[in-house]
């Protein structure tokens, strides 16, 4: 297991924590969404991307509200 650098962690979360967050608002999902925009055009489909997991864990969380908030329309 790593050695996990708890003040590290704490200083470099402070400088992130308003950019990545669970959305709770619509305001905040709308935040996410543009940000992951911003990620899809700088990282594209480059998997070995600096920014890729990032970009993924954005997906992540406004997969997670859309499926809690918004209502899945239904197939005639």
């Amino acid at each position: 297991m790593q050695n996990l650098d708890v003040n590290k962690t704490v200083n470099a979360w402070s400088l992130l924590a308003s950019t990545v967050f669970v959305p709770h608002t619509e305001e905040e999902y709308r935040r996410l969404v543009g940000l992951l925009d911003s990620l899809i055009d700088e990282v594209g489909e480059d998997e070995s991307h600096p920014l890729a997991s990032l970009m993924e864990i954005i997906g992540v969380l406004i997969e997670k509200y859309e499926d809690e908030h918004v209502p899945e329309l239904e197939a005639d």
